[in-house]
């Protein structure tokens, strides 16, 4: 579904919604000036085109132990993707990668991973990187505030 066309009920909707999934569809509706059943259909219809991804709590990785924040670049030997894919696939199924771009510039890769501890990180490190030869080197920021977080899109 083309961003053009979402109307400002759409986009209302979604607002609601990226502030708390679990708004009733009632109350919504009382908000945006829709009956609940009309908001309903939208909703619905958002889902299935895809604008509405996924229904995920947001968790805090404090709260569950996971204080510590890196953010790790990775610049690869080649990039082809018949040789990135198994390193694609490692990143893809790590839990502890909240975040990956394949980015522009010197680095190939910039991810965003919580740890318990340094132990911890070290194991990720290991399960992600160690052995592949086209890992040309990876380098790692600690983050040592979290200033802003999110997921919300501005509409």
């Amino acid at each position: 579904m083309p961003a053009a066309d979402l109307d400002s009920f759409d986009r209302a909707i979604l607002a609601l919604l990226q502030q708390d999934n679990l708004m009733p569809q009632r109350m919504i509706a009382e908000q945006i000036s829709l009956s609940a059943p009309a908001v309903q259909r939208r909703i619905k219809r958002l889902q299935e085109t895809g604008v509405i991804a996924a229904n995920a709590a947001v968790l805090d990785p404090v709260k569950l132990g996971r204080t510590l924040t890196a953010i790790i670049t990775v610049q690869l030997v080649n990039d082809r993707p018949d040789l990135s894919r198994d390193f694609r696939a490692r990143i893809a199924h790590e839990v502890a990668v909240q975040q990956c771009f394949y980015v522009t510039g010197e680095t190939d890769y910039i991810l965003t991973v919580t740890a318990t501890d340094m132990d911890d990180y070290q194991a990720i490190c290991k399960r992600l990187f160690e052995g592949d030869e086209n890992i040309r080197r990876f380098s790692t920021s600690i983050a040592l505030e979290r200033i802003k977080t999110g997921l919300q899109l501005p509409l």
